[in-house]
């Protein structure tokens, strides 16, 4: 258990109360003591998690949206600090970054909670484990020993992943400031719903970020997510900023996220936004293994293909399909001369670049390569 690094004490009696789980925008007011509302007590001792974009205001003794950041006597706690419930090494291309050291592996490590419910989660089990105030699961694992992982295995690179890296954003950050001394790279897997305040403190660490862009209307976010679309962007366009390098990832799921019309809007707001270069994957959705959508099918390939066939159109260079291996869409080819440039099937990858440019014609792939 950490004291959290982003919140304030609100002094003020009057306000609103913790938000129920889920709840993105509806808030309820605290009565006045006059009322015959809260203790004094819990009326002052609330406190405002400016972690992420919900701004949860919590009570004492109670917790926010994600689960893990507890008020404990008007001091605000992020209870999964150290504590991971995931370390694997992966191949770079599972998170999915095609163009951030493709080829390699990384040292991918999460904790338990998330600030969303997304019901197509496939990790819901960990996502949504310690909702509501339940035991916080996971093994002690704190940043230095992350880092002597990552050396030991001579891994270019930490991937904040599996769950919400916002979430555990102290650990990630104690892990990340580390990693940078020793010459690793570090990488989000993040829903992209992040405050204002937390971007601005990672960002002279982190290297890159694939952010899920789940869909492009609020009511699919509010209703599919519990949260809101608009701060994503928000963090999308401000990494971009800050030259993070970004990749944007699309789990296109049947009669929720499918439209030609969201495919559209989604690749206009990359290429006018955050740039051409920007690579887009588009990836296939599972019922079986989501958390509340099993009656829905998997997505079609050729709603995969009609996407890509759009993002492409729109004028975006890199432009990828996934969770279907095989397909020509999962390859690089050179936006200038269309050589295939990285060859893959799944996770395995055949580099035919020249230290990031296309063989044939020299052209720029936008590759962050280790070298």
């Amino acid at each position: 258990m950490e004291e959290a690094l982003l919140y304030k004490k609100l002094k003020d009696p009057e306000g609103v109360a913790a938000r129920p789980y889920g709840a993105s925008k509806k808030v309820y007011p605290v009565k006045s003591r006059k009322a015959g509302a809260l203790p004094l007590a819990e009326q002052f001792n609330r406190v405002q998690c400016q972690n992420c974009a919900h701004y949860c205001v919590i009570l004492p003794g109670k917790r926010g949206i994600c689960g893990i950041r507890e008020n404990i006597d008007g001091k605000l706690y992020a209870l999964n600090y150290g504590k991971a419930i995931a370390c694997h090494i992966d191949p770079i291309e599972k998170k999915p970054f095609f163009h951030f050291l493709p080829g390699s592996y990384s040292l991918s490590i999460a904790t338990v909670g998330c600030n969303y419910i997304c019901k197509n989660c496939q990790n819901w089990d960990i996502s949504q484990a310690p909702k509501p105030n339940k035991p916080i699961l996971g093994e002690d694992l704190p940043p230095k020993k992350v880092i002597e992982l990552a050396i030991k295995n001579n891994l270019p690179s930490i991937s904040y992943t599996y769950t919400e890296p916002a979430v555990f954003s102290e650990y990630a950050l104690d892990t990340m400031k580390l990693a940078k001394k020793e010459g690793l790279k570090n990488n989000w897997v993040t829903n992209g719903f992040l405050s204002k305040e937390l971007l601005e403190i990672i960002s002279p660490y982190l290297d890159a970020a694939n952010v899920d862009l789940k869909g492009f209307a609020e009511e699919f976010y509010q209703k599919n997510c519990g949260g809101r679309l608009q701060p994503v962007l928000d963090t999308l366009i401000q990494m971009k900023k800050k030259k993070i390098w970004v990749e944007v990832t699309t789990l296109v799921i049947p009669t929720l996220s499918d439209s030609e019309k969201m495919f559209k809007d989604i690749a206009k707001f990359i290429k006018e936004a955050l740039g051409p270069e920007t690579p887009w994957h588009i990836s296939q959705f599972c019922g079986a293994i989501s958390w509340k959508l099993q009656h829905i099918p998997d997505t079609p390939v050729e709603t995969l293909e009609k996407a890509w066939k759009i993002g492409k159109e729109a004028g975006l260079k890199y432009v990828y399909t996934g969770n279907v291996p095989g397909l020509p869409s999962e390859d690089t080819f050179c936006p200038k001369c269309k050589t295939v440039c990285i060859d893959r099937t799944n996770y395995i990858i055949h580099r035919h670049d020249k230290n990031g440019k296309c063989p044939k014609c020299g052209q720029d792939l936008n590759l962050i390569t280790q070298a």
